[in-house]
């Protein structure tokens, strides 16, 4: 079996689910996706803030196990049977809501369940105990950006106090949203320094964020080229510990920012516009493209555009590299409406293109 090399953090909503499917297969055996199960409903989530046994905000526990078993069939279905997490921290509040809907992925996948320091001991003990039936062991996921230093008696202690054995769990340190390369390089060392070699852990990951928050703004087309700290943070962590005894996963969030993850599923007003992106070896193209409030013939002329303008860039991989660039080629020369897409779909392209390469980019550097 091929060993993954990438943790791309996604989101469990169709636009990612697609773009694992649409991937090449050579691609998908290096990835192991860490899945965050989306809110269902209420009012976007504050990353970091303890969760407590409590009601889905609506207080419906049949509701809340009706949207969210389906949508772990899909998961377990898109997985094939392939390594990776799910974190369920904005749904598991719920201990009886959700316990069905988790003991899907436990005992029909080889997802592997996540829980946190920062967490309620009731849920770390639940997700703690579905784990174990799972026989695969667990995903301690700590977020170092929500505190001021990493607390290895906090973690020593989760360990100890839901029996797990290092040599089946999983550190994800996750430094959240980078707009400082070196601020986030800076909490990443310290992090890997003070919980890295804490035990030996079975793996440990490395993952952050660099693609920008796109929800602001006016609907018209802007176009802009913003930096991969994510990456460039990854390899100045390599460079500062060359000696660390154990390989670091490098982690990111795709083409999404880290804060989408905690959105609700159903927003009842979107913007009237969505994005499309693209990866180059520096950073990423995102430019908007209106969905609606504008005239037909106007909009598809304005996505095309947009498709375009990312097409003739230098750093296009050309129409070969994989279905993402093959989309983003034929939308870009296309005619009429067939073709240029929605938010949905510029969105599964993103994430296609932006994974294919990654891949490539860790084979290509010997990592």
């Amino acid at each position: 079996m091929v060993e993954p090399i990438y943790v791309p953090v996604l989101p469990t909503r169709r636009g990612a689910l697609r773009a694992y499917e649409g991937l090449d297969a050579r691609v998908r055996r290096r990835i192991a996706p860490l899945w965050t199960v989306v809110p269902r409903t209420g009012l976007e989530r504050t990353r970091g803030v303890p969760a407590a046994p409590a009601p889905d905000p609506d207080g419906d526990q049949a509701e809340l196990a009706r949207w969210l078993t389906p949508r772990m069939d899909e998961l377990i279905a898109v997985m094939g049977g392939r390594p990776g997490w799910v974190d369920a921290a904005h749904a598991e509040g719920d201990v009886h809501g959700a316990a069905v809907s988790l003991w899907r992925p436990a005992t029909r996948s080889a997802l592997r369940l996540v829980t946190g320091p920062e967490r309620h001991p009731a849920l770390q003990r639940h997700t703690a105990d579905l784990a174990f039936r799972s026989g695969r062991g667990i995903g301690i996921r700590v977020l170092a950006d929500t505190q001021d230093e990493p607390r290895p008696a906090e973690l020593l202690n989760l360990l100890d106090r839901l029996c797990l054995p290092p040599s089946r769990t999983d550190l994800i340190l996750d430094i959240g949203a980078v707009t400082d390369a070196g601020e986030a390089v800076k909490t990443a060392i310290t992090a890997l320094d003070l919980l890295g070699e804490l035990v030996p852990w079975r793996t440990v990951v490395l993952t952050s964020g660099a693609f920008p928050r796109t929800d602001d703004g006016p609907a018209t087309a802007v176009r802009r080229v913003t930096p991969r700290h994510d990456w460039q943070l990854h390899g100045a962590v390599r460079l500062a510990r060359p000696a660390f005894p154990r390989r670091v996963l490098y982690g990111d969030y795709s083409t999404e920012h880290p804060f989408n993850v905690n959105i609700p599923q159903s927003r009842e007003h979107g913007p009237p516009w969505g994005t499309m992106r693209y990866t180059t070896r520096d950073g990423f193209l995102v430019g908007r493209a209106p969905t609606r409030d504008t005239a037909r013939v106007d909009r598809i002329d304005r996505v095309r555009a947009t498709a375009r303008w990312i097409v003739r860039s230098d750093a296009f991989r050309g129409p070969g590299h994989s279905e993402g660039e093959s989309w983003l080629h034929t939308c870009a020369h296309g005619h009429g409406s067939n073709g240029s897409g929605n938010a949905e779909t510029w969105n599964r392209v993103g994430h296609i293109q932006h994974m294919s390469f990654v891949v490539n980019e860790i084979v290509g550097g010997g990592d």
